[in-house]
């Protein structure tokens, strides 16, 4: 899973959004708000990492059961791809 290019994570006040650029910015006009999790989740995949290494992360940092990670993460993956966000 990867991060398409044309989507980067930026601080507006105090909310992490991800702003569409270049082509996706004309298909795409808005922006995602993301909660904690979701900008740390992001930053994961944008240095590679894979589904389960989410959920080993998000096990680690946020001290939650493996089944309730990987619920969180199946989640923010799917509201990803339905933004057409990875590839």
């Amino acid at each position: 899973m990867k991060i398409k290019n044309d989507y980067v994570l930026r601080k507006v006040a105090d909310n992490a959004v991800l702003v569409p650029i270049g082509k996706s910015a004309v298909d795409f006009n808005g922006m995602i708000k993301l909660n904690d999790t979701g900008a740390y989740l992001f930053k994961l995949i944008q240095k590679g990492a894979d589904e389960q290494s989410l959920v080993d992360n998000l096990v680690t940092e946020y001290d939650v059961s493996k089944q309730k990670a990987l619920n969180d993460v199946s989640a923010f993956i799917k509201k990803l791809r339905d933004a057409d966000i990875v590839e």
